[in-house]
């Protein structure tokens, strides 16, 4: 393994890549890494020197407080490659300045701004090969923090680990989903961390994911905590509702992730001279808007899928059907979106980031 150090950076490659044992055309989302990871450790009061190391595993104390109190939040970017084989990113300095966002409220320290672009620029130039050209293939990218302190006092702990793994990635959904609105259980409620991506409030929503599952949904659209009577986020990722021509979506807040590409495709939509509605949705609006045929879409919005399209919903016992939409919005945002990340269409946001 050969040593070098990048200004602050310090860099231990792999003597020999994996990718030659990895099918590119059989992927499993989230399963297969890339050859290197960043580091950076957070000690002293100061984050440290942090460093490109070959992709491994990590030891960790059994009492290391992200076990026992779960102080842990990530973020989730791509990466793409155009045909001229330049890799582009989409709008890092937000994931930058959600994840400090997400440390702040759970009393994690706020990653530095130089260490963070350096060492993710550094990582996708070392494994540039594991990002695959052509519409829809990407490269994942998860930065991640976590408590690292060996203890099981019941306090934010001293010290902490930064970390950034990619995963090569192709559609993470395939086809249209059928979710079930939420009537019992909640994401998040007000005063919480809902806007947060802290682990906790992924791993809240696996099991009434499951119950939804045994009736035949895919995924659960979430609701309010106080009276469960308006929509919120759909699975992991925010929801539009498209009534006749108006996109309806709920208003971010401290329940509500605030979206990359939420905020993207609103911005699409106000381009494409599409109302948007950012607005509190009641159930029972989307429930009567699908009865009288004025509901034309539901889709959900974030990294991994980009778009994702809904066909059907449930609620209270009752089934209902979406029919497919010839002008799709959603079809629509997301050639508009992913022709701007693939550098396939002109970028009049300035979103595009060149590695």
């Amino acid at each position: 393994m050969k040593n070098t150090i990048t200004q602050q950076l310090e860099i231990t490659k792999v003597s020999e890549s994996k990718i030659g044992q990895v099918d590119f055309e059989n992927l499993n989302f989230g399963k297969i890494f890339t050859d290197h990871m960043f580091v950076c450790d957070f000690a002293d009061g100061a984050w440290q020197t942090p460093k490109i190391i070959p992709y491994g595993p990590l030891t960790l104390d059994p009492s290391a407080r992200v076990f026992h109190y779960g102080q842990a939040v990530f973020e989730g970017m791509k990466a793409y490659k155009d045909d001229n084989g330049d890799t582009f990113l989409f709008r890092p300095d937000e994931n930058f300045n959600r994840i400090n966002k997400s440390s702040e409220r759970l009393a994690i320290p706020e990653f530095p701004e130089e260490y963070f672009f350096e060492g993710l620029n550094t990582l996708l130039k070392l494994d540039n090969e594991w990002i695959k050209p052509g519409f829809g293939n990407s490269l994942y990218i998860r930065p991640f923090v976590i408590a690292t302190q060996a203890s099981v006092s019941a306090s934010e702990a001293d010290e902490y680990k930064f970390l950034i793994i990619c995963s090569p990635a192709q559609s993470y959904y395939s086809g249209e989903v059928s979710v079930l609105v939420e009537e019992k259980y909640s994401r998040s409620a007000d005063g919480g961390f809902g806007y947060a991506k802290a682990a906790g409030n992924y791993a809240g929503q696996f099991y009434p994911t499951k119950l939804a599952k045994e009736k035949g949904y895919q995924q659960v659209i979430w609701t309010d905590a106080n009276t469960h009577e308006y929509l919120e986020e759909a699975g992991t990722m925010n929801v539009f509702f498209r009534v006749n021509d108006t996109l309806l979506t709920a208003p971010v807040s401290d329940r509500i992730l605030d979206g990359v590409t939420r905020k993207s495709l609103i911005a699409l939509a106000e381009k494409s001279g599409i109302k948007v509605d950012v607005r509190p949705v009641k159930v029972n609006e989307i429930v009567a808007a699908a009865k009288n045929g004025s509901l034309k879409e539901i889709f959900g919005a974030g990294t991994a899928a980009v778009v994702s399209p809904v066909k059907a919903f449930g609620y209270k016992g009752e089934h209902y059907e979406i029919e497919k939409q010839e002008n799709s919005y959603a079809t629509h945002f997301k050639k508009a979106l992913m022709d701007i990340q693939y550098n396939k269409a002109d970028d009049p946001f300035g979103w595009r980031y060149k590695v």
